[in-house]
């Protein structure tokens, strides 16, 4: 039963799109390229990096990889020359730059701008009830004549 236990766990490990084929033979290679692989994303398959997806896309891009370490270029080139033909969206975590700055301060600035309004538009409303409960009698007979009309 035991073994039965072991040999179920020994095939629950993650399958790697990885084809046989792609692999490099250095291994210092192969290493490297499983790094990048892993920073760059699969532009069918979104939120998934190149490593794991199955997508025909995300196969050219990890032969691409691959031919670019095995011609000489150093992860850093590698992952600049993939950027520059297909973007910054390539990349799983974009870097921070002041022309996507808006972006990273976006939704905490929208939240605190929502919060304020909020805050303003409760304590108008509370004051605005605040008013009607100090009417005299004579005002709360002319508001109820006028709403009751």
């Amino acid at each position: 039963m035991l073994k039965y236990l072991l040999l179920i766990l020994m095939l629950a490990t993650p399958v790697l799109a990885v084809q046989p084929d792609e692999i490099l033979d250095d291994p210092v290679l192969e290493a490297r390229a499983r790094v990048i692989s892993k920073v760059l994303r699969c532009l069918v398959c979104r939120n998934e990096n190149i490593d794991d997806s199955n997508a025909e896309l995300a196969r050219d891009l990890r032969l691409l990889v691959r031919e670019r370490l095995v011609a000489g270029d150093t992860n850093q080139e590698v992952e600049d020359f993939v950027v520059d033909r297909y973007g910054e969206f390539i990349l799983l975590m974009p870097v921070f730059n002041l022309s996507n700055a808006m972006l990273w301060f976006a939704g905490p600035i929208l939240i605190i701008v929502g919060g304020r309004i909020s805050l303003v538009f409760i304590r108008r409303r509370s004051a605005g009830s605040a008013l009607s409960e100090s009417l005299t009698d004579e005002e709360q007979k002319k508001l109820d004549a006028v709403l009751n009309a």
